[in-house]
């Protein structure tokens, strides 16, 4: 991580960056932006507390895989992230 965040979330919450999406496919076709499909992949960029009977189990760093339509896009600092609930996690690759 370059740099901290000037924001920091509450509770449940994780704020993700989405990784870039696919520019082209296996066999080397370069994939037009009308039909590049959404990234459901990320790294953690920073998480709340958790709730009081459940701590948190992803931490600033981690890749996770997430739902395709999962949290609410937000801009920091110029850059787009995803901030949503840790159980729209699907899973920590």
């Amino acid at each position: 991580m370059a740099k901290k965040l000037s924001i920091t979330p509450l509770h449940d919450r994780v704020i993700v960056k989405p990784a870039p999406a696919e520019e082209k496919t296996a066999g080397g076709i370069i994939i037009p932006d009308t039909a590049k499909e959404k990234p459901q992949r990320g790294t953690v960029v920073a998480a709340g507390p958790g709730k009081k009977d459940e701590p948190m189990s992803v931490k600033a760093g981690d890749t996770v895989l997430y739902g395709k339509y999962s949290g609410t896009e937000i801009a920091i600092e110029g850059l787009d992230y995803l901030i949503m609930r840790e159980s729209d996690i699907l899973a920590v690759v």
